[in-house]
């Protein structure tokens, strides 16, 4: 058996599966906010970069500080 084989064996998945399920829908939340939303604090494209690759927490700034006032 390969060491991947070994190391993906031993992640107790019961534990882990609940924060990738959530992060995927954070991310996807996220993503379709901003595709829907007219104005952003900053480009558009930026904040889709911080959406995918700062895990958990990408989403979370967005939110936080990324939209623009609704009016």
């Amino acid at each position: 058996m390969s060491e991947l084989q070994q190391a993906l064996q031993s992640v107790n998945w019961g534990l882990l599966a609940p924060v990738i399920i959530i992060q995927f829908i954070l991310i996807v939340v996220a993503v379709v906010d901003l595709i829907r939303i007219k104005s952003t604090k900053g480009p558009k494209w930026l904040w889709l970069l911080i959406i995918l690759f700062i895990n958990i927490i990408g989403p979370v700034i967005y939110f936080v500080f990324g939209r623009g006032q609704k009016r």
